[in-house]
C-alpha cells in the first residue's frame, strides 16, 4: 500500500513510526510532516486545508489509503472529499466530526441517548448566559461551541470569571468558534482518557491514558495542548473499562449511526471518574497529542491493517494486541509556551537520548535548516520511556530528557508521578 498521513505534530510522528513498521506499506508519505517524520516517511509540502491539492497528490502518487491525524481537516471534510474522489481514508466524515467540532451537538447527543455527562445548557446571547451562571454559581465550566485550538474551555472559579469568559467568547474573541457556547456543571473526580477504534458499528478498546494539561509542575499555570501523558491509566481496570464501553462508547457509536453519520476512526472519550461513575467531559475525533505517543507504542501488531479494517467496516472480525508495560511521555516545549514560542533554536542530544534502552523521541515542532535540527513551534519533542512499571518508565523518560537541550527548553518534572503514587 502507498499511504499518506496528514499532519505535522507529535501525534503524526507516532502514527508514521507505527505505520512504517507494517509490511503492508510500500511507500509512506506525510503532508506536511516534520523533521522527525522525515525519518519514517517522505514529507511533502502540501497545505492540509487545500483539499483539491491533497486529492491531486493522491492520484498522482497512486495513494491507496490516507490517514488524517488532526481535527481541523476532519472537521473541514477532508475525508468526504477524498472518498468522493475514490480514495480510501481513515477518519470521520465532516458530519461525524461534529462530535469534536460542536460541543452543543455532542451534549445534545449525550442527552438524547442517555450517555452520562455534565448537566448543561446552550446559549448564543450574553445576557441569558450570565443569568444562568448567576443562578447556578461557581465553579462552572464555559465552553465555546466550535474548535478553538485548545483555548475554548474556561473552568471558572468565580461568577465574575465566568461572565468574563462569556463576554470574550460570544463577543468574538474566538471568531466563529464562539458563535455559541455551552455552560456545564463542574464535575468532581479524576480525569482519564479512553481511546477506541470505530468502524461505524463496532468499537474496539485501544488503550487508556492520562495527560497533564497545565504548563507547570503540580498542575499550575495556564492550560496547554498537553505537557505529558502516561498509559495505561491505573484508574481504569477491566471492570471500569467494561462499564465505559457499555454506558458511553456503545451508545455514542449507535447514536451516531442513528443520526445518519456513522463514526469511523479514532474516538477519544475524555472522562471524569466521579463518585457516580464515569461521565463524558468531551469527545475528540482523533488521537490526542501527546497521548498518541504513549498509546500507539502499546499496540503490539502492525497498525496499517487495523486502520484499513476500520475504514472498511470490518472491525467485527478484528482484534488488537496490546502491551501492558507502562509508557510515560514528557513534552519539551519552547520558552514562552503556551502564550508564545520561539523557533530556530538548535536542538542537541536526541541520538544520545534514543541510545538509552526503552526511550523513544517523537518530533512535533521541529525542522531542518541549513542541515541543522531546530525548533519550529511551541511543543517541540515528546520523550517517551517504557519499563516494567511506572517508576522505571518515568526514570527512563527523564533520563532521555536530560540528554536533550535547546535554548529556552521547558518541561514539567512531575509527569507520571500520579501513576507511581497509585
Amino acid at each position: 500500500m502507498n499511504i499518506l498521513i496528514i499532519g505535522s505534530g507529535g501525534r503524526e510522528h507516532a502514527l508514521a513510526w507505527k505505520i512504517a513498521a507494517s509490511p503492508l506499506v510500500d511507500q509512506l508519505y506525510c503532508a506536511p510532516g516534520n523533521a522527525g517524520i522525515a525519518r519514517e516517511a517522505q514529507c511533502v509540502a502540501i497545505d492540509q486545508a487545500d483539499h483539491a491539492t491533497v486529492v491531486a497528490f493522491c492520484k498522482a502518487r497512486a495513494i491507496d489509503f490516507v490517514v488524517v491525524g488532526p481535527e481541523a481537516p476532519l472537521a473541514a471534510g477532508l475525508v468526504d472529499d477524498l472518498e468522493s474522489a475514490g480514495i480510501k481514508a481513515f477518519g470521520p466524515t465532516k458530519a461525524a466530526a461534529r462530535l469534536e467540532g460542536s460541543k452543543g451537538f455532542t451534549k445534545d447527543l449525550c442527552r438524547a441517548h442517555d450517555i452520562p455527562t455534565a448537566a448543561y445548557e446552550r446559549f448564543n446571547a450574553v445576557a441569558p448566559a450570565k443569568a444562568h451562571v448567576r443562578a447556578h454559581g461557581a465553579p462552572i465550566v464555559i465552553k465555546a461551541d466550535g474548535l478553538a485550538a485548545g483555548k475554548g474551555v474556561v473552568v471558572a472559579q468565580t461568577v465574575a470569571e465566568a461572565e468574563t469568559a462569556i463576554e470574550m467568547i460570544l463577543g468574538g474573541g474566538l471568531g466563529d468558534a464562539g458563535a455559541e457556547l455551552v455552560i456545564e456543571e463542574f464535575l468532581v473526580g479524576e480525569e482519564a482518557s479512553f481511546f477506541v477504534l470505530c468502524d461505524g458499528e463496532t468499537a474496539l478498546p485501544l488503550a487508556t491514558a492520562q495527560d497533564h494539561k497545565r504548563a507547570f509542575d503540580d498542575d499550575r499555570g495556564p492550560n496547554t495542548g498537553g505537557m505529558g501523558a502516561f498509559a495505561p491509566s491505573p484508574l481504569v481496570d477491566a471492570a471500569l473499562e467494561g462499564r465505559i464501553m457499555r454506558e458511553i462508547v456503545a451508545p455514542v457509536v449507535a447514536g451516531m449511526a442513528r443520526e445518519g453519520c456513522p463514526f469511523r476512526g479514532f474516538l477519544y472519550a475524555g472522562l471524569m471518574l466521579t463518585a457516580d461513575g464515569p461521565k463524558v467531559i468531551e469527545f475528540n475525533v482523533r488521537l490526542g497529542d501527546p497521548e498518541a505517543q504513549v498509546v500507539l507504542s502499546l499496540v503490539d501488531e502492525p497498525l496499517a491493517p487495523v486502520l484499513a479494517a476500520a475504514a472498511a467496516g470490518r472491525l467485527a472480525q478484528t482484534t488488537i494486541a496490546l502491551r501492558r508495560e507502562p509508557r510515560v511521555g514528557v513534552v519539551l516545549a519552547s520558552r514562552g509556551y503556551p502564550e508564545s514560542s520561539e523557533s530556530g533554536r538548535a536542538i542537541d542530544g536526541i541520538e544520545a537520548a534514543e541510545a538509552i534502552p526503552g526511550v523513544t523521541v517523537y518530533h512535533a515542532g521541529t525542522a531542518m535548516r541549513d542541515g541543522r535540527l531546530v525548533t519550529a513551534g511551541g511543543r517541540v519533542l515528546t520523550v517517551v520511556g517504557h519499563g516494567i512499571d511506572y517508576a522505571e518508565a518515568v526514570s527512563r523518560a527523564y533520563a532521555g530528557v536530560l540528554q536533550i537541550s535547546f535554548d529556552g527548553m521547558q518541561y514539567r518534572r512531575d509527569i507520571g508521578r500520579r501513576a507511581i503514587a497509585r
